[in-house]
């Protein structure tokens, strides 16, 4: 068993904490919340024509996690642990953007949520992966919720799909 595994819960102790002091229970299920959120994506339009993307796994982790603000409870492991807010209305006005994403990736992708602190937009695609998107890039947070929940929560550095920027260009040559 995972040192951070008890065999009672599917995550980890602290992300279990968090989750547990955000209200989520097992079995949680708010399905009339999540198609409201999917009927508001999908007649959302932007301004240049981009629309949302909307399919089984979002709906399911909205369902589930929807409306929760989750709070880290402790330490991170790597890096400061992160608290979210799941509401895909934060990413409303970023149809592009997500779309994007999802061309980059070759798939789809729908708003999730967004850290509150950092702005970071999160992400989920078709096959259910997470990603996070913001100023500096745009990051890998899991397969799954689960595993992008345990990422942020317990402070696992993500890994980074984009890179960080341009080189330093090389000094120019000096003159004999």
């Amino acid at each position: 068993m995972h040192p951070d595994r008890t065999s009672t819960t599917r995550f980890p102790v602290p992300v279990d904490a968090a989750l547990r002091a955000a209200g989520w229970v097992p079995g949680r299920w708010d399905i009339k919340q999540a198609e409201i959120w999917a009927d508001t994506l999908r007649e959302h339009t932007s301004p240049a024509g981009h629309t949302h993307a909307v399919f089984p796994a979002a709906v399911e982790v909205w369902a589930e996690f929807g409306g929760l603000r989750i709070a880290p409870t402790g330490p991170g492991r790597r890096i400061a642990p992160v608290g979210l807010h799941v509401d895909p209305l934060h990413g409303l006005h970023l149809a592009r953007t997500l779309a994007d994403l999802g061309r980059a990736l070759d798939t789809e992708v729908s708003p999730l949520g967004a850290e509150p602190h950092s702005q970071a937009l999160l992400a989920i695609d078709t096959q259910g992966r997470v990603y996070a998107l913001d100023h500096t890039g745009d990051w890998y947070l899991g397969q799954d919720m689960d595993h992008a929940l345990t990422t942020l929560v317990s402070g696992t550095e993500p890994h980074r799909l984009t890179p960080p920027g341009p080189p330093d260009p090389a000094p120019a040559p000096q003159p004999r």
